[in-house]
Formats: C-alpha cells, sequence, structure tokens
C-alpha cells in the first residue's frame, strides 16, 4: 500500500502516509502512528527529511560575546535605536549575505545589502543606505 501511494506521491510525508492509510491499517491491527513509523523505518520507507535551514550560528565559540546594549532599553519613537541582523539566502549560483538595518521602533528597514560574502562591506553599505534615508531627520 504504502509504495503504491509513494509512486504517485514520492515525497509525502509519515505523518500523511499513516493518516491517508488509518482506516485500512486499522481493519488489519490496531497500531498507532510510532509503531506504524517503526515498521516504514524497518522496511526502508521513510523519507530522509531534508533540512530546511542552514545553520549560521554558532554559539560555543570562543570569540567574545557581545552584551544586548538595548536589552532595558524604551524606546519611545523612530530613529532612537536602528538593530542589524544578517541573513544567508539561498540562490543557485551559492550563499548571498542580506546585511539589515532596522528602525526598532518603526520596525521598518532602513538600510540593506545584498552581498556574495560576510565581509564587512556588505554592513557598511547597508549602513550607508540607511543613513542616506534618514539623512535629515533627527538620529
Amino acid at each position: 500500500m504504502v509504495q503504491e501511494i509513494r509512486r504517485e506521491l514520492p515525497k509525502i510525508g509519515g505523518k500523511k502516509l499513516y493518516y491517508m492509510l488509518s482506516d485500512k491499517i486499522h481493519q488489519v491491527a490496531k497500531i498507532g502512528r510510532d509503531k506504524f513509523f517503526m515498521i516504514l523505518n524497518n522496511n526502508d520507507l521513510l523519507i530522509q527529511r531534508k533540512r530546511s535551514y542552514t545553520r549560521t550560528t554558532y554559539s560555543n565559540h570562543s570569540f567574545r560575546k557581545w552584551t544586548n546594549l538595548v536589552k532595558d532599553v524604551e524606546v519611545s519613537a523612530k530613529n532612537q535605536v536602528w538593530v542589524s541582523d544578517i541573513t544567508y539566502i539561498r540562490t543557485l549560483e551559492g550563499f548571498r549575505y542580506l546585511s539589515l538595518i532596522t528602525d526598532l521602533y518603526s520596525r521598518r528597514i532602513v538600510g540593506y545589502c545584498l552581498s556574495n560574502s560576510l565581509s564587512i562591506e556588505g554592513c557598511l553599505e547597508a549602513l550607508k543606505k540607511a543613513l542616506k534615508k534618514r539623512k535629515g531627520q533627527s538620529l
């Protein structure tokens, strides 16, 4: 039964398989979802879960860990506090790195830069864009 479904839906997961087949399974034997998974695993019928993310943070390093300077700051207007972040974006050519500067109060992105490396230039470009965008406003 499982192989027939997998021919039509090759990437269907174990949970969906179980619920699709639960009526038929319970006619033959009373087994639960975990037992069903064990049977699938023993017969090499489970699909390997694909990691949907890239591990980007490793906190057990020996480098200096910076404290959160805005942890207890009460923000009441825009441009009081900007925060930055870098996120990884998978493309056909490999990873790209998006540096973002966000206004903590308005939650608006005030500067960004998409680059091919994690070098400081991407972060500086995002900061330059943020400063240019907010030029004339009180900082």
